[in-house]
């Protein structure tokens, strides 16, 4: 099984390059670094209004004013940290470097999840948790995707316009209710969880720009529609635990390992409260983020006739007319260069952030503790010094000729070190399988006139993006 995880993740991870290497090995060389400021800053707000407005061209524009550049939250100073290595220096140092900020805001849907726990917590519960994201777990996960994909794409009409984003929202919540509950959910539910994980992103999203965090406290119909949005989804997850509890199916799911996980050393389990906060953190993960990546893949394949026939013609070769199962992932060599390429472009965590433990030595400067440190793989991706023609959409920045050009942590769209996000080797399985399956039977065409704009939120999401269904 571990040759078909390396199939289907090591472009992925030959570029994160070093991710779990030691801190110590890691830490930034003596050289000068260019340290800059921001320009734009408005009295009081200082820059939020240019996160606020337009995100992604504000951060895709700092790396040209520094390697660290100051920016300006409110009364509050913070940097981004716009060279790779700096990112993996702060990311790699996990005791200096420590959460804060986007993790509190994300606390109010996640609890104290493994995705915002920190220090000694968050250690120990990865250690809990890493098994269930085995090779082997990730085969049996994985088996009925394409199942479900095609009893998913059944309905689809010869001719008809289908918003792909929310076909693909609709299809993982499914996957990810089968992965983690051995079940499928209702339409009805479906429908209410994805509406309710919309509003919950669109708020967190507020939430961590606002520079005095006072909007948030505040009775405003967003803030109570935000409110109920985040105490029903963590109901719904409440009441399927609830029936998964209950019933004798299950064995081998997500949540069956959840239950069952055992510290090595200290025989922990996880408590109730913190089951509940894994399973709404892989229900957000699994199909916000997922979801996303496969509307973007789709529809940058239906501009470029060139790529959506190497990927077709790969995916007839490889499976022959039958369902792809998880073995036929190594068969797929360009199928999975589309979407590292594609999580260049739009890396689902588009900006983070880490607060300093302490006055820490950073690109030449000294920072203060308590001084936020923002990364953003967005603004990596789209350096030009890092990526040549970097708006260009091109598969072929992955093949082993020219892998090598790209430099040692450009790509980032799982973050690295202990916080890197754990399912991602389950994300890209699913997401490959999803694209083969789709690919063996169907052509997606973008309505004439139809225009990528990415919505930045809690996490990257494609936006409306209507798409004709051609069958092959």
């Amino acid at each position: 099984m571990s040759s078909v995880k390396t199939a289907v993740a090591n472009t992925v991870e030959e570029k994160t390059n070093g991710a779990r290497t030691t801190p110590a090995k890691v830490s930034p060389a003596d050289r000068s670094w260019r340290t800059g400021t921001a320009p734009g800053a408005l009295p009081l707000l200082g820059h939020v209004l240019s996160l606020w407005r337009r995100p992604l061209d504000f951060l895709a524009s700092l790396p040209a004013y520094g390697d660290l550049v100051e920016v300006r939250l409110g009364p509050s100073r913070a940097y981004l940290a716009a060279h790779p290595e700096l990112v993996r220096h702060v990311l790699l140092n996990p005791r200096v470097f420590d959460k804060g900020g986007v993790f509190d805001k994300a606390r109010q849907l996640l609890g104290n999840s493994l995705s915002v726990s920190r220090g000694e917590e968050h250690r120990s519960q990865r250690r809990l948790i890493q098994p269930a994201f085995h090779s082997t777990r990730i085969a049996a996960y994985t088996n009925a995707v394409a199942d479900d994909t095609r009893t998913a794409t059944e309905s689809w009409q010869p001719g008809e316009t289908r918003d792909i984003g929310d076909a693909m929202h609709a299809l993982l919540m499914r996957v990810a209710a089968r992965t983690l509950f051995s079940t499928d959910l209702d339409e009805e539910t479906i429908e209410e969880a994805r509406q309710c994980l919309r509003t919950v992103s669109q708020g967190i999203y507020k939430r961590t720009v606002a520079p005095l965090g006072i909007m948030e406290k505040l009775p405003t119909p967003g803030n109570r529609a935000y409110d109920r949005a985040n105490a029903r989804l963590r109901q719904i997850v409440e009441e399927l635990i609830a029936r998964r509890r209950q019933s004798e199916a299950g064995e081998g799911d997500l949540l069956s390992t959840l239950l069952c996980a055992e510290h090595p050393e200290t025989g922990e389990r996880l408590s109730d409260r913190q089951v509940l906060d894994q399973v709404v953190t892989f229900l957000v993960a699994g199909s916000e983020t997922t979801a996303s990546t496969l509307a973007f893949v789709f529809h940058l394949m239906g501009t470029l006739p060139e790529v959506e026939q190497r990927v077709h013609a790969e995916v007839d070769a490889a499976l022959g007319g039958r369902t792809p199962v998880y073995e036929d992932l190594p068969s797929l060599p360009y199928t999975r260069n589309v979407i590292t390429e594609a999580l260049r472009l739009y890396p689902p965590s588009w900006m983070s952030m880490r607060v300093a433990a302490e006055d820490v030595a950073l690109g030449g400067l000294t920072v203060p503790a308590g001084t936020m440190i923002l990364y953003s793989a967005y603004a990596l991706h789209h350096n030009p010094e890092l990526f040549p023609d970097p708006e260009t959409f091109d598969p072929g920045r992955w093949d082993g000729d020219r892998i090598g050009e790209v430099p040692r942590g450009a790509l980032l769209p799982f973050g690295a070190g202990s916080h890197k996000c754990i399912g991602d080797v389950l994300a890209l399985t699913e997401t490959a399988l999803i694209v083969a399956t789709i690919a063996a039977r169907w052509r997606l065409r973008p309505v004439p006139g139809t225009r990528l704009r990415p919505v930045p939120k809690a996490t990257l999401e494609a936006g409306p993006l209507p798409m004709v269904c051609e069958r092959r």
